[in-house]
C-alpha cells in the first residue's frame, strides 16, 4: 500500500511545502469526514498544468465513523479525467466549493459529490471530494445540523487557505475526535450545541447541568482542579474565538482526566465561533504512563550515548594537543569532528518524542564547530540556505556525517591560506527528494580529479554512506565561474 508521500513523490513534482500542507490536511480530515457524514478523497492533478484534459489522481481516502461509506472500495491510486469528474477541475479553476446538481449512482448507491479546492497561499494545490452516501435516509436533528454546519465552516476555511495551520502543530493522532465529544460555540463563546459524549465528560468533571446557553471558558475554568491548567484551558478556548488555533491540552477535575482541543471557525475570514473537542481519558491514563515511561527510556539512552561520544571526543582532543606529529594531529582532529557530529544527532534525538531530527538545527550547530576545528583563512565563511526539514533518525546520522565531510573538504582544499571565500550549504526539499548543493568560490578541482578514485578518507566515507545508507547520489563538479560544488540527492520515500 503506497503512502501519501510515496504517491506524491511518484506522480507529481510538488515542492516540499505543498506536500507538507497536504499531510496536514490528511492529518485533520477525519474530523471533517465525521462532521460531514461523508467520505473524503484527496485528488492532485497529474496532467500538464492548465491542460484541457488534466487528469486527477486520488492520493488519500477517509471514511466517516458516523455514517455509511460511499466508497467501500479503495479509491487510492485511481485516476479520473475531467469528463468522469468535471467538478474537480471546476473547483480548482474557479477556486470555490462546487456541488453536483443531482446525485449519481455508484455501485448501486446514490452519492452526492462536492469538491473543495485546497488552497496554500495564492495557489490551489489539490482538490478534496466530499462524497455522501444517500442510501440511508437521515432525519435532521440538532446533532446533525450542528455537525454539518461546523463541517461547512471548516471546508470553507480549507478553500480560503486558513485551515489547517502548521503552527502550532496539534497532535491530531491523540487529540479528541468528533465521537469523543463536540461543543459548538458562537462568536461570543456561548455554547450552542454539546454532543452527548461532551456532556458526559463535563458530568465526570462535576458539572451536572446542561451546557447549552452558558459561556464555556469560565465554566471550564471553575471545574478544573489545578489553577494553572484552568487558566490555560480557558485561554485556549478564548484564543480559538479570536481565530488562533491551539494544541491539545490535558487537565484533571474531581479524579477525571479530560483532553481539550479548541478550533477556530472563520469561514471567509469572518468569526463564526469555535469548536471544542473533549475526550474523557481517565481509563487510558495508565497505558499512556507506561508508553511515556518507555519513550523516556529511549530518550535517556540517546542522552547517555551523546555523553559517551562527547567523552570520546574530549579524549581525542586532549590526545591531539599532546601529539607532536602534524599528520597524527590532523587525523585526531578529524576524528573529533566526526564523533562530535554524531553526538549532536543523539542529543537531538534525546529531546525528540518521535525518533525524528530537525536537520536545520543540527546543521546550524555543526557548521560553527567545523570552523573552529579547521585551520582556514580569516575571510572564509560558511552559511546555510533553504530548509532541510525534519528527517527520520535512520537518515539523520549518515546525512549529517556526509554534510560535515563535504563542508570540511571545501574548507581544507578550496582556499589557500592567504585567500578568503565562502562555502554555501543550499538545501531544497520536495515530496520525493532532498537536494543539497555545497558550493564554494575557491580554487576549483584538479584537472585529473575523480570521485570514484579519490583516496582521501573523508571522500571515501562520504561515498560509502551515500551509496549504502542514504541510497542517494553524489557528484563533484566545477562551477561555471570558479570554485567547486558537491551535489547530493537523497530519496525521502519510505525505504523498504
Amino acid at each position: 500500500m503506497s503512502t501519501l508521500s510515496d504517491l506524491l513523490a511518484e506522480h507529481t513534482g510538488l515542492p516540499g511545502s505543498v506536500a507538507d500542507h497536504l499531510q496536514l490536511v490528511v492529518a485533520e480530515w477525519q474530523l471533517l469526514s465525521d462532521l460531514s457524514f461523508a467520505d473524503f478523497l484527496l485528488w492532485v492533478p497529474v496532467g500538464a498544468e492548465g491542460a484541457a484534459d488534466d487528469r486527477f489522481l486520488c492520493v488519500a481516502q477517509a471514511r466517516p465513523t458516523t455514517a455509511p461509506t460511499a466508497h467501500p472500495e479503495d479509491m487510492v491510486g485511481t485516476e479520473v479525467t475531467p469528463q468522469e469528474h468535471p467538478q474537480l477541475q471546476r473547483a480548482a479553476r474557479e477556486r470555490r466549493i462546487c456541488r453536483e446538481e443531482d446525485p449519481r449512482w455508484h455501485m448501486g448507491v446514490p452519492v452526492r459529490r462536492e469538491t473543495i479546492p485546497v488552497r496554500l497561499g495564492e495557489s490551489v494545490v489539490a482538490v478534496l471530494s466530499r462524497d455522501t452516501n444517500l442510501a440511508v435516509p437521515r432525519v435532521p436533528s440538532p446533532l446533525e445540523i450542528s455537525y454539518l454546519g461546523s463541517a461547512a465552516d471548516l471546508c470553507q476555511m480549507i478553500a480560503d487557505g486558513s485551515f489547517p495551520t502548521a503552527e502550532p502543530a496539534p497532535d491530531v493522532h491523540t487529540s479528541p475526535r468528533v465521537g469523543d465529544g463536540l461543543i459548538r460555540l458562537d462568536s461570543a463563546g456561548t455554547v450552542v450545541f454539546a454532543s452527548p459524549n461532551a456532556l458526559s465528560a463535563y458530568h465526570r468533571m462535576g458539572h451536572a447541568a446542561d451546557l447549552v446557553g452558558g459561556p464555556l471558558a469560565p465554566l471550564t475554568r471553575s471545574l478544573l482542579s489545578d489553577p494553572f491548567d484552568a487558566d490555560e484551558v480557558s485561554q485556549r478556548i478564548r484564543q480559538a474565538l479570536d481565530g488562533q488555533p491551539g494544541m491539545r491540552i490535558e487537565a484533571e477535575a474531581q479524579g477525571a482526566t479530560v483532553l481539550f482541543r479548541a478550533l477556530p471557525l472563520q469561514p471567509r475570514g469572518q468569526a463564526a465561533g469555535a469548536l471544542v473537542l473533549v475526550r474523557d481519558v481517565t481509563e487510558v491514563k495508565r497505558r499512556d504512563r507506561a508508553l511515556m515511561s518507555k519513550d523516556a527510556t529511549i530518550r535517556e539512552i540517546h542522552h547517555r550515548v551523546k555523553n559517551n561520544l562527547q567523552t570520546v571526543a574530549a579524549l581525542l582532543r586532549l590526545q591531539s594537543r599532546r601529539t607532536g606529529n602534524g599528520a597524527a594531529r590532523q587525523a585526531l582532529d578529524e576524528s573529533v569532528r566526526r564523533v562530535t557530529s554524531i553526538a549532536l544527532v543523539h542529543e537531538t534525538l534525546s529531546m525528540s518524542v518521535d525518533e525524528r531530527v530537525d536537520l536545520d538545527d543540527v546543521v546550524d550547530r555543526v557548521i560553527p564547530m567545523m570552523s573552529d576545528l579547521t585551520s582556514v583563512g580569516p575571510g572564509v565563511t560558511v552559511r546555510r540556505q533553504g530548509r532541510f526539514g525534519v528527517v527520520a533518525a535512520e537518515l539523520a546520522t549518515p546525512l549529517v556525517m556526509v554534510l560535515t565531510e563535504l563542508v570540511q573538504n571545501a574548507l581544507e582544499h578550496a582556499f589557500p591560506e592567504d585567500r578568503g571565500g565562502e562555502v554555501v550549504v543550499r538545501a531544497e526539499r520536495s515530496a520525493r527528494w532532498l537536494d543539497v548543493v555545497i558550493s564554494d568560490d575557491g580554487c576549483g578541482l584538479p584537472t585529473d580529479f575523480s570521485l570514484e578514485h579519490a583516496e582521501r578518507l573523508g571522500l571515501q566515507i562520504v561515498r560509502t554512506l551515500v551509496e549504502s545508507e542514504l541510497r542517494g547520489s553524489l557528484s563533484l563538479r566545477g562551477r561555471d565561474q570558479r570554485g567547486t560544488e558537491a551535489v547530493l540527492r537523497v530519496p525521502l520515500k519510505y525505504r523498504r
